[in-house]
């Protein structure tokens, strides 16, 4: 009878092999979660869709109300703003009245057939909304819009 307490009568001594504690349990999960992914997706949607809106040309203008309708637009136009003192303004840009033409041609992406938008401030000076249109036109676009608001009461 001569069994030792340390062997068990086992191989290995007494070490199991292959169960859950080894290397042939579960090991690396390679399954991705992506829930996560998904719930930071939507907070940054919802954070765009407020955003957006909020992010138009951000030269204060009070435009003139007319019962002009609004434009369907598939991409964003170049913006020209015409403050109430005169100073001019190429999307967020001020510049001067001489380079509109110079820096237009320079932006335009599509060419001479780029859409341009004049926003004038119901009080700024008509000669100098006139002179931006025939600077915008002289350096040889043709698509030119004005920007005004829906009359109030529509």
């Amino acid at each position: 009878m001569g069994m030792s307490a340390a062997g068990g009568g086992s191989k290995g001594g007494g070490r199991r092999r292959g169960g859950r504690g080894g290397r042939g349990g579960k090991g690396v999960m390679s399954e991705i979660n992506v829930t996560p992914f998904v719930d930071v997706m939507l907070v940054l949607l919802i954070i765009f869709m407020v955003a957006a809106p909020m992010m138009t040309v951000g030269v204060p203008i009070d435009l003139p109300e007319t019962q002009a309708k609004a434009l369907n637009a598939e991409t964003q136009p170049i913006t020209i703003s015409v403050k109430s003192d005169g100073q001019v303004f190429l999307q967020e840009t001020p510049i001067p009245v001489e380079e509109v033409a110079a820096k237009l041609q320079a932006i335009a992406t599509t060419g001479y057939s780029e859409r341009i938008f004049v926003r004038g401030d119901a009080t700024s000076p008509y000669g100098v909304i006139a002179d931006v249109m025939a600077r915008i036109q002289e350096a040889g676009f043709k698509n030119i819009g004005l920007v005004t608001q829906p009359q109030k009461g529509q």
